[in-house]
């Protein structure tokens, strides 16, 4: 399978762990850092015109023959492969996440009222989708929670619960397929969660941009929020599944540019947090369990090529799911089947792919029905075996219908609607 020449910005983002690297940026020796990117394939020239220098001069930088002295020029370094400023003596760059301030995250009693409405709408979404409950969570924070921001007898927990449904809301407008209302949301969320010093809150909220990233292409700027999401964890008190979520984050963002020893390294820790005994808990977080790491455990290893591993963890996700988690469950089915396809067992993949179009027409998740699509499109290839060919006509029929039930909501894909 033949990829893309690596971005060096996503290069960096696999070697932010790496010692080789603190340690050249420490000493701001560039030519370290422009061997380190050479080394991992990105050419002499991407690396020249990413930091606007002349071949030969980016050689005498390699060559130990000159440093690089200009702040302009370390500057433009960062910027051009997105290493965080402070490992550079550098102000914040403008693109990257906002940084811990070193608080300790206040114990702040939980909101009754709004963990309840959460617990319903998180219920719901499982089983409807969140293109049904956008207008509802929106309606719910417009109409009983901004009201309480401004009011003098609220206590600090109703940022909190401001930034939880806030964060909500980005996810379902997510699953409605309105990926820039959902970072807008997004974005909303982590000053809301970083008002009353809820760390834990503000690293979930950046787990969610990291996800969000990643599904609109930007490998580096997922991994950029995920080790943002744990530098805001660590600002709190210990807990593991929250860490879990965000190392696999991580993870996926390295695998999707195929930075294996790094995706590896991060996805074992995301592993080993989750086995970890019980920390606190958390009144506003989502769930982050077995069955989760799963599905994202076969993400990753399909992505780094890895499809036997893939395979195990995409059986387990399924087997795992809840019958009450009905998109949760159509996910995982939907990445089983492509796992099956790409490891050549064709009628496996024909077999799960039955089970999946059990999958209730009227669930209200555009996410799902993109991820149909791009499932047809991997099967199209291979229509000349009769129980695919079979198997794309009943898809056909079910699509047709599931059109029809999600018209309300459905709207081209990147678009919005009207």
């Amino acid at each position: 399978m033949s990829r893309q020449p690596p971005d060096p910005r996503d290069v960096i983002a696999g070697l932010l762990g790496d010692d080789r690297l603190l340690t050249a940026c420490a000493e701001r020796d560039m030519g370290s850092v422009f061997r380190l990117l050479n080394g991992r394939g990105v050419s002499t020239r991407r690396i020249a015109a990413a930091v606007d220098i002349t071949q030969g001069r980016l050689y005498d930088y390699m060559n130990g023959k000159s440093r690089v002295e200009k702040l302009a020029l370390f500057e433009q370094i960062a910027d051009g492969f997105h290493i965080p400023g402070h490992l550079l003596g550098l102000a914040r760059r403008p693109w990257e996440p906002p940084a811990a301030e070193g608080r300790q995250a206040m114990q702040l009693p939980p909101d009754g009222d709004e963990l309840a409405a959460m617990g319903a709408f998180r219920n719901a979404d499982r089983q409807t989708g969140g293109g049904r409950l956008y207008g509802a969570v929106v309606r719910h924070l417009v109409d009983r929670v901004a009201p309480r921001l401004v009011d003098t007898v609220s206590g600090p927990q109703v940022f909190a619960a401001a930034a939880a449904l806030t964060e909500m809301a980005g996810w379902m407008a997510h699953d409605s397929g309105q990926d820039e209302l959902a970072a807008r949301h997004f974005a909303r969320a982590l000053p809301l969660a970083r008002t009353p010093g809820d760390w834990p809150l503000a690293a979930h909220v950046a787990a969610s941009s990291s996800h969000l990233a990643l599904q609109t292409g930007d490998a580096a700027g997922a991994a950029q929020w995920a080790q943002a999401g744990l530098e805001f964890a660590r600002q709190g008190p210990r807990i593991p599944v929250l860490s879990a979520l965000l190392h696999t984050r991580q993870a996926r963002a390295l695998a999707a540019v195929a930075q294996q020893a790094p995706a590896l390294r991060a996805l074992g820790e995301a592993r080993h947090d989750l086995e970890a005994s019980a920390g606190v808990e958390h009144p506003w977080l989502s769930p982050f369990d077995a069955a989760a790491l799963a599905s994202e455990s076969a993400l990753i290893l399909r992505d780094l090529d890895r499809y036997d591993e893939a395979l195990i963890q995409a059986e387990q996700s399924v087997a795992l799911r809840e019958a009450g988690r009905t998109r949760s469950l159509a996910l995982s089915r939907i990445t089983l089947v492509g796992i099956h396809v790409r490891r050549g067992d064709l009628d496996s993949a024909v077999s799960v792919g039955h089970e999946l179009l059990t999958t209730s027409p009227t669930l209200g998740s555009v996410r799902v029905v993109h991820q149909l699509d791009d499932l047809r499109h991997l099967l199209e290839p291979h229509k000349e075996y009769g129980p695919v060919r079979d198997y794309l006509g009943r898809f056909e029929d079910q699509r047709r219908a599931r059109m029809l039930l999600l018209a309300d909501i459905i709207t081209p894909r990147g678009g919005t609607p009207t």
